[in-house]
């Protein structure tokens, strides 16, 4: 779609749409600020560089969780606004170049203790005085007295404080502030006043990602008429060479150390200050040419009104009719799946690759914030629907860039900022590329691509791959993750098997079509679980299915949700349990289980419990569609209901687990339209039941794409019939051709006596294995 005024693309939610209201009225994103969601609710651009937002506390490294993303609904204070964050991270990093306005004659340099008023830079604040909708946050300041608003284009964040009336104005710049701190996690850092009055910087830190460099530019609506740069370094080194000029903090231009503070000065004023801050992962030279080409002026409205529009763009792409509540949760999930991945790249296309050197890509947008542990499984398959052009493009083309560019050369596990973490387990961006390539989606070198996995793949150091190549299965004894390490490989080699099997290349697809059944070799017949095996070929006894964390051999869980982790062989599942009915039960067993949540008391990212299934991480999130290929779609159809009404609420605690850069949203979205990918790279969506009454999906080639419940109620909540384009459909799946071709799909509800469709033989969804 071309871009359009603010106008247009007004008319364009409202009008052809058929919306009353505008789609960022209907998005909060407060929702997952609470709890255990870690969204941020400040201002970004869809899958911009920058997320300008609150931070209310910046704890020990340790105590950091629970402000993984800055920010935390229950805080009443503010330290400051920085311009990076994660949206729903299980782990942390950012909150980069902290900016905070304060009034008055005395500036503290010290953010204070929360529950202390004036012990620091902090403020007071009240959620009756906080306005956030997407590109833009408001926020009035009790303690300093500023009305402080925040927008953001792509790589600039925008802020506008309104001081009061005749006080004396400043502006604290903190570069020691970072999401999950500790000491030494700051290896460096400069700020510079140049000539013109731009103050730019860099810093390198030392946290999730080791040796990052990102680099700002700074500029003030106002006349700066006073500056103090400090270094509050309690511990410098031994020698630190020669002082620079200047006899003060006061006429100092430059300053460098590990813990730098600025302030700036500004004479009273009834106008607002506007401040723009522009970042890049390059240098300081290319934060400026960002800002030169995003935000030239200080029109503050201006930069808000074209984010807006971007985003009113992004979430017309889905119409949602649906209850009030369903509504405002969809669509501020639509809203928090448009974040990431995130424009990693300058206005001139240098960016900074994985061997933290810097390169320039050549005909597409390098993007980086890839948790690929969590959107292989449904944000990524959600792209691929609304966003399978340049997007799908640029992401499968910064995947390939990243692993030439590796000094290990694989692709990403969990990278940002074009830095590689290490985090989580499996090679996942093989399953994006894989899919992507299946459904079409060909703006790359496929022969690099395939390189590029097939690499990935066989890297005997990651993982334990080389006991795995060698034995079928990481075993234990060399791995405290193995068994979820051996499923989750074999899901990612059928992915490689496919697509190899789609190029012609029959070697590499036969011998990944093999490694893709190596699941079975942790799959223990005595008892119906996935155990971990060691090197022996012996199951580790004893065993308890429900032990997970240290010790366990799984990964942020434990056999009741590994072992239904096949999703490209359910069949083969349902063999080795002897039928399906013998699937049910266990899956039965698990949601039904009594289970004391202490159990997983220093277990991470586990909440969202009902019974052993756990929505809140997502090695969970395909079960309640297993029934489904077990034959019993009313018990997938009242599964999705008991999940749907537990785990989701318009509030700020209305996600029970870290949104993981949108994977928990994409799982909403994919199951209120009534079908999920349980399997990326089967060109196949599972078919649940919708949770609206009427979706539109205005699909990128042009076409309409209709969902229509017909009769849903709290008494008609089965499936009587599904029709595609009229006629029932005779299977449990829809394809993603069917799908990308618009049309309608319509579910007719009944009661569960009367759900004619959910008692027939269905064809089921594509498996490895035939029934026995």
């Amino acid at each position: 779609m071309k871009k359009c005024s603010g106008l247009v693309i007004f008319i364009f939610a409202t009008i052809v749409l058929g919306q009353a209201t505008d789609p960022l009225h209907l998005v909060d994103p407060m929702i997952g600020t609470g709890s255990e969601g870690h969204t941020f609710p400040g201002a970004t651009a869809p899958f911009g560089m920058v997320q300008l937002s609150p931070d209310t506390q910046i704890r020990p490294f340790k105590q950091s969780y629970k402000w993984a993303a800055g920010y935390r609904y229950e805080d009443s204070t503010i330290l400051g606004f920085s311009h990076t964050h994660f949206s729903g991270a299980g782990h942390s990093d950012l909150g980069d170049v902290l900016l905070m306005p304060m009034s008055g004659d005395g500036v503290a340099l010290e953010p204070g203790e929360p529950e202390k008023t004036g012990s620091g830079y902090r403020s007071r604040f009240s959620h009756g005085d906080e306005y956030a909708e997407p590109g833009y946050y408001r926020v009035f300041l009790q303690d300093s007295k500023v009305r402080a608003e925040l927008t953001a284009s792509e790589r600039v964040g925008v802020h506008r404080y309104q001081f009061a009336e005749g006080s004396k104005e400043h502006v604290l710049l903190d570069l020691r502030s970072s999401i999950y701190n500790y000491p030494g996690k700051i290896l460096w850092s400069r700020i510079r006043i140049r000539k013109d009055g731009t103050v730019t910087g860099m810093r390198e830190t030392r946290g999730w990602a080791p040796g990052r460099l990102l680099f700002f530019a700074m500029r003030f609506s106002t006349v700066v008429v006073g500056h103090s740069l400090y270094n509050k370094e309690q511990d410098p080194p031994p020698y630190h060479g020669f002082s620079t000029p200047g006899d003060s903090p006061q006429d100092t231009q430059n300053i460098e150390g590990r813990a730098l503070e600025a302030v700036f000065d500004f004479a009273p004023s009834s106008a607002p200050l506007v401040i723009k801050v522009a970042l890049s992962p390059v240098s300081e030279e290319n934060a400026i040419a960002n800002m030169d080409a995003e935000v030239p002026g200080f029109d503050f409205d201006r930069v808000r009104a074209s984010t807006q529009g971007a985003w009113r763009e992004q979430l017309g792409r889905v119409e949602f009719h649906a209850s009030p509540d369903m509504q405002r949760s969809l669509y501020t999930a639509l809203y928090h799946a448009m974040m990431a991945p995130g424009t990693s790249m300058d206005v001139d296309g240098e960016y900074r690759g994985p061997d933290n050197q810097v390169h320039r890509a050549a005909g597409f947008h390098f993007v980086s914030t890839l948790s690929l542990w969590d959107i292989y499984r449904a944000e990524q398959p959600l792209m691929t629907l609304l966003e399978p052009g340049q997007r799908t493009n640029d992401f499968v083309q910064s995947l390939i860039a990243s692993q030439q560019e590796s000094p290990f050369g694989i692709l990403p596990v969990w990278q940002f900022q074009g830095q590689e973490t290490w985090c989580m387990i499996g090679y996942h961006s093989v399953p994006v590329i894989a899919d992507a390539y299946l459904k079409g989606i060909r703006g790359y070198d496929a022969e690099a691509a395939l390189d590029a996995m097939i690499a990935s793949a066989t890297y005997a150091p990651y993982g334990h791959l080389g006991s795995y190549m060698k034995l079928g299965y990481v075993p234990v004894d060399e791995d405290d993750e193995a068994a979820s390490k051996t499923v989750e490989y074999a899901f990612d080699d059928w992915t490689i098997a496919r697509m190899a099997s789609a190029m012609g290349h029959g070697a590499a697809a036969a011998e990944f079509q093999k490694r893709a059944a190596s699941w079975r070799n942790n799959f223990n017949t005595a008892d119906g679980f996935i155990e971990p095996r060691f090197e022996s070929g012996e199951y580790r006894k004893p065993f308890d299915p429900a032990r997970a964390g240290a010790g366990s051999g799984f990964t942020e869980g434990n056999a009741w949700q590994y072992s239904w982790y096949q999703p490209q062989d359910e069949q083969g599942l349902i063999n080795l349990l002897g039928s399906r009915d013998k699937l049910v039960a266990k899956l039965d067993a698990m949601f039904d289980q009594k289970v004391d949540p202490a159990m997983y008391a220093n277990v991470e990212d586990i909440s969202g419990m009902i019974g052993q299934y756990i929505h809140g991480n997502e090695p969970s999130h395909h079960l309640a569609y297993l029934y489904m290929y077990a034959g019993a779609p009313l018990k997938t159809q009242a599964r999705l209901k008991q999940i749907v009404e537990s785990q989701y609420r318009p509030a700020p605690d209305g996600l029970v687990g870290n949104d993981d850069l949108g994977q928990m949203s994409a799982w909403l979205i994919f199951t209120s339209l009534g079908f999920y990918p349980v399997a990326p790279g089967s060109n196949q969506y599972v078919l649940g039941r919708p949770f609206v009454d009427k979706a539109v999906l205005h699909l990128p080639n042009g076409k309409l794409l209709t969902i229509e419940s017909k009769n849903l109620s709290n008494e008609h909540a089965f499936v009587k019939d599904v029709l595609l384009d009229g006629k029932s459909l005779d299977r449990a799946y829809v394809t993603h051709d069917e799908l990308m071709k618009g049309g309608q799909l319509v579910f007719i509800f009944s009661g569960e006596n009367d759900a004619d469709w959910s008692r027939r033989p269905l064809r089921m969804p594509l498996s490895e294995s035939a029934a026995e």
